[in-house]
């Protein structure tokens, strides 16, 4: 990579072998300036076996869990002043580095200011599928989330996205979403504030041992969804939503609740 690029890694209940292996692949393929390991309520002797990785590599442990999107958002806090490319890829490497490579590469070269993994592109390499009740689902969620977002996406929750350090200076303070959710806000933020949203075909290996439940995490997504369309109409300035907003007490975002401490007991059980 010509740039700085900086990647974030959440991890919650890690297989911290494979983590190891996932890390160095990383490290050898992007030669990031820093990967960045967000690590929530780590297991006794999980940071222990975390040692002997690349020199690149920094871990940051929390005590509580956060959620998927707090985890990021804190690893892109601390990254941003350092790098000009942002990019967090899943701890269970489903998405192998060449693959991450490939949606960095996508905002490196100016063709992107949000890059977007895609496991469900035409294009995508499925090594491994996701079980049967799982793929539907989330089949079922994109097919919905294409029709009540801007954003025409085949997949919004891939675990692989990458974005400028500018981008996220105005992103940011936007986000509320601390769980699985982040992936979709990210994206329907991005696309309100007009930024170029690239989808990358990306190679998908599904691991067993996935900490998400599947119904639980899928009717979550369905309430996200409906809040990530009504902040992306404010920032339109769409008049109806502007309405709605003025009734409602005004949340802290995600930054401000990390800065406060508060979002490593505001998240739900992915």
């Amino acid at each position: 990579m010509t740039r700085p690029v900086g990647i974030v890694v959440p991890a919650y209940r890690p297989d911290p072998e494979r983590l190891r292996a996932y890390l160095r692949a990383l490290d050898d393929r992007l030669d990031p300036t820093v990967i960045r390991v967000e690590l929530d309520a780590p297991e006794p002797g999980v940071r222990d076996r975390l040692a002997d990785l690349p020199d690149t590599v920094e871990v940051a442990t929390s005590d509580g869990r956060r959620g998927k999107g707090a985890a990021i958002t804190a690893g892109f806090e601390a990254l941003a002043s350092s790098v000009e490319i942002l990019a967090f890829a899943d701890a269970d490497g489903s998405t192998p580095a060449d693959s991450l490579a490939a949606v960095v590469d996508a905002v490196a070269s100016g063709s992107a200011d949000l890059a977007a993994g895609s496991r469900r592109h035409p294009d995508a390499d499925v090594a491994a599928h996701q079980t049967f009740a799982r793929r539907r689902l989330g089949d079922g969620f994109a097919w919905l989330a294409r029709r009540f977002l801007d954003e025409q996406l085949y997949d919004y929750q891939c675990g692989a996205k990458a974005l400028t350090t500018e981008v996220w200076g105005r992103i940011r303070s936007h986000l509320y979403e601390p769980g699985f959710a982040w992936d979709l806000e990210l994206v329907a933020v991005a696309g309100a504030l007009d930024y170029r949203i690239v989808e990358v075909p990306v190679r998908w290996e599904d691991r067993p041992g996935s900490t998400v439940s599947t119904v639980g995490t899928t009717l979550r997504l369905a309430r996200a969804l409906v809040t990530a369309r009504h902040r992306a109409k404010l920032l339109r300035e769409n008049r109806m939503h502007k309405l709605l907003a003025a009734r409602r007490s005004k949340e802290p975002s995600l930054v401000e609740r990390l800065a406060a401490g508060e979002a490593a007991d505001a998240v739900e059980a992915d």
